[in-house]
């Protein structure tokens, strides 16, 4: 079974073909990151714009590496929120007339649990509900219970800034480019770790999130000092080891409270080298097991809908063939 995955919730325009929920016969992935650049963080009306100029040669691509047609497909799913409206638009006005013209049902599904799915396709070895989940990026920080694909529950989230929000945010106070997070990673790797105490701000909730205050701090940090190359390696590796065991931390601890031995860690931040391996030495002699996606996947990608759709598809979720 053929599922194709239409991806178009920020800055990149996707599309996926593959073969029963597992297999990735084609990833497309074009990005207008180069042109947000410039601006320190994604323009909307930038991004939405060249989504439109290039999802039909994009689909295009994903059909031509896959080596099959449109009608071998049985299902097209499409990310529908979270994201930005303008993209959002693009991806689900094309994908509807594909099924529309072609008389292939379309699912509408979240972007957060496509996310999920992307530590599960194109893997060897992928668990079984029920598992955790923690998915982390550019605009989103939330902690799933998954006791099914189609019964997906939110049980913690960020109170402000995401985390990768504030990874941006604080590589523009150390002078640093967009998009932060590998920037940061990149510094953090010469810097000491613990030569600076930064810690995250309390939350209501033991599973819920907060990193504006972290951000804050470094702010009040740099504010009038003149940094050299040691003092922003320092710093760096200071914000990213308290963040990353704020994450790891109340990772383990939903797990320990649901009673689940397995979870999957995924979002743009999961491609940071260091935040995956303290999973893994956390996680070392707990029992639970934890899964991430390929570097590639880590990002936005279609994918990941696709698979997710075909899940869905399968436990009966039917999908609508606009008329």
């Amino acid at each position: 079974m053929y599922s194709l995955g239409i991806e178009t919730s920020c800055d990149e325009t996707s599309a996926a073909i593959v073969k029963d929920g597992r297999k990735i016969l084609s990833n497309v992935i074009s990005s207008s990151l180069s042109f947000h650049r410039q601006y320190g963080g994604v323009i909307p009306e930038i991004a939405s714009r060249m989504q439109l100029e290039t999802i039909t040669a994009v689909t295009d691509a994903a059909f031509k590496n896959a080596g099959i047609k449109l009608e071998d497909i049985a299902v097209i799913s499409v990310t529908v929120n979270p994201g930005l409206l303008g993209s959002l638009l693009v991806g689900l006005a094309f994908a509807r007339a594909l099924s529309l013209t072609n008389a292939i049902p379309l699912l509408e599904v979240d972007h957060l649990h496509s996310h999920i799915y992307s530590g599960l396709v194109d893997a060897k070895k992928t668990p079984r509900p029920p598992f955790m989940a923690l998915v982390v990026s550019g605009g989103h920080t939330s902690l799933f219970y998954l006791s099914d694909f189609t019964n997906i529950k939110t049980i913690g989230q960020t109170q402000d800034d995401a985390c990768g929000e504030a990874f941006d945010k604080v590589a523009k106070l150390l002078g640093l480019g967009y998009p932060g997070g590998p920037l940061i990673e990149k510094l953090a790797v010469r810097g000491d770790p613990a030569s600076i105490k930064f810690n995250c701000s309390d939350t209501r909730s033991p599973l819920d999130f907060s990193f504006s205050g972290i951000k804050t701090a470094v702010m009040y940090l740099v504010r009038n000092r003149k940094l050299n190359l040691r003092d922003k390696q320092d710093i760096a590796a200071s914000f990213q080891e308290a963040v990353f065991s704020v994450l790891v931390n109340k990772a383990l601890l939903a797990c320990q409270m649901k009673k689940v031995k397995n979870l999957v860690v995924a979002g743009g931040v999961v491609a940071n080298s260091r935040l995956r391996e303290k999973f893994r030495l956390s996680l070392k002699n707990t029992g639970i097991d934890c899964y991430f996606p390929g570097r590639a996947l880590s990002t936005d990608n279609a994918a990941m809908v696709a698979g997710f759709g075909y899940q869905l598809f399968k436990r009966g979720k039917k999908g609508v063939i606009y008329a």
